[in-house]
């Protein structure tokens, strides 16, 4: 299916899936999300600002599984263990799959679990890392199997650690590819959007 696309996973490419689902999923107020820094996805007008951000053990074998739940198709071999950095930067394409870019290596090992990054998130968040936003949102994509402890656990600690800021998360977006749950951290509710193998196709295609 994907053997004449040209693959281009670079740092934005999670933010490109992210951007899209939301829009799909969520309906038109997500499509004048733009793809910038501090935070990835905003608006012109400074009403909505998302952190898009990957929960992840740090390898870029569950990196690359990832990838391939995505795309509902083998993206590339799973890396082996014996990778070596090579100074060209991003090695997406090579033939040697043991290889691996200096930046991409750094991009990699960004990727945390679910709890640390949402430690480290609102940390930056409070301290006005991400600007002055009406609403912000913090989308989480993960492989972890997610069950609703595990989704009021994230809201709780969110909630917790950012109490009484003036800058805020209010919406936890939490993707398994399979599934996109929207958390309501003031409220402690989420909801479960339910995405299919072809829409995980469609926006695996538009977002490469």
């Amino acid at each position: 299916m994907y053997k004449d696309i040209k693959p281009k996973f670079d740092t934005c490419f999670f933010e490109r899936y992210a951007q899209i689902t939301l829009e799909t999923i969520l309906g038109d107020r997500y499509s004048k999300l733009l793809n910038k820094d501090r935070p990835d996805l905003q608006t012109e007008d400074d009403t909505m600002g998302i952190e898009v951000t990957r929960a992840l053990k740090e390898s870029k074998v569950e990196a690359i599984t990832l990838l391939n739940e995505m795309a509902v198709a083998k993206v590339k071999d799973v890396y082996g263990q014996t990778e070596k950095r090579v100074s060209s930067g991003y090695v997406y394409g090579l033939t040697d799959i043991n290889s691996v870019g200096v930046e991409e290596y750094r991009y990699w090992l960004e990727a945390s679990p679910l709890k640390r990054v949402i430690e480290n998130k609102v940390k930056k968040v409070v301290n006005g890392f991400y600007g002055n936003f009406r609403e912000f949102g913090l989308y989480i994509f993960t492989k972890d199997d997610l069950i609703a402890d595990d989704l009021i656990a994230a809201m709780k600690l969110t909630m917790e650690m950012q109490a009484g800021a003036e800058q805020q998360f209010q919406t936890l977006y939490i993707s398994e590819v399979q599934n996109l749950y929207v958390c309501d951290v003031a409220t402690l509710s989420y909801k479960q959007y339910p995405i299919s193998e072809e829409l995980c196709k469609k926006f695996f295609i538009n977002s490469i």
